[in-house]
């Protein structure tokens, strides 16, 4: 545990969705005693966000109310990731909320457009980037804004950002071009801003993570399996065999990657694209 984050604000975004990456997040902050705003779109919008991709209003409060067991300061709040408006109020409800904002973790994004690289379309494309890389700068902006009206305290400074990269930022792999681009892009995002933002000290991070199986994991699982002609067991066998630890990620790794990154113990670092991928993936 880490001390130090008790009653820092964070927004989380992506994190509408049981058993996923932005939900574990969440709750390991809020055991820190983080006041946290839970984001997520809310809502289904067409074949570029369908329902197993997409973080449900109705889903996201109740993942509050679970998250208040543990502590009473966590909020929602609904925003398309696309519309920079809609970021800009996003942060602007977390400081009217909570009077600042401290964290920034940049969770929501889309993994389930992929396919053949010949058969994507522009609107795959645009959806992918746009979610991914386009909507993390939004909020990397906005976040940033705010950050830099509050003042610096001594040994933790005066922000913290984590973009939830992937083992996707540093490698490529078949049938995902879309989402190995955004995600490689994501990862020169946070280094620039880390430079930029470093004399201001605010810290920028990436957390990589290999394949973690949540909701939308099981539904990548299932895809990848059939498009590659192994059974489920066969297709998670292989992809265990790659690991050196010798099982996949959970949520908790992650989130207890995001959680280091936020302390006090992490004040040194920035501009870092970290591993959790178990050995997977080491450069």
């Amino acid at each position: 545990m880490y001390p130090d984050l008790a009653g820092k604000v964070a927004i989380v975004t992506g994190a509408g969705r049981h058993g996923g990456l932005g939900a574990a997040i969440a709750r390991r902050l809020a055991e820190d005693g983080v006041h946290v705003v839970l984001h997520d779109l809310g809502q289904t919008k067409g074949a570029m966000a369908p329902e197993h991709g997409v973080g449900q209003a109705s889903e996201l409060e109740q993942i509050a109310e679970e998250l208040r067991t543990l502590h009473p300061n966590i909020a929602t709040f609904t925003a398309d990731m696309r519309i920079e408006a809609e970021v800009e109020a996003l942060v602007a409800f977390a400081v009217e909320r909570f009077g600042k904002l401290d964290i920034l973790i940049n969770n929501a994004g889309v993994g389930f457009l992929f396919g053949p690289f010949v058969d994507q379309t522009q609107e795959m494309w645009d959806t992918v980037l746009d979610v991914n890389l386009r909507g993390s700068f939004f909020a990397m902006k906005h976040a940033i804004r705010q950050m830099l009206k509050q003042d610096e305290r001594p040994d933790w400074g005066r922000g913290r950002i984590v973009s939830i990269g992937s083992r996707g930022s540093k490698s490529g792999s078949a049938l995902t071009s879309s989402y190995i681009a955004s995600k490689h892009g994501l990862v020169g995002l946070t280094r620039s801003v880390a430079i930029e933002m470093g004399p201001q000290q605010i810290n920028v991070n990436a957390v990589c993570p290999n394949h973690v199986t949540t909701g939308l994991g099981s539904w990548q699982n299932e895809y990848m399996a059939n498009m590659r002609g192994q059974t489920l067991d066969e297709y998670l066998a292989a992809m265990r065999s790659r690991i050196p630890l010798g099982r996949v990620g959970t949520p908790e790794d992650t989130a207890n990657a995001c959680a280091f990154l936020c302390s006090g113990q992490a004040r040194y670092i920035t501009g870092e694209a970290m591993n959790v991928s178990g050995g997977e993936e080491m450069h």
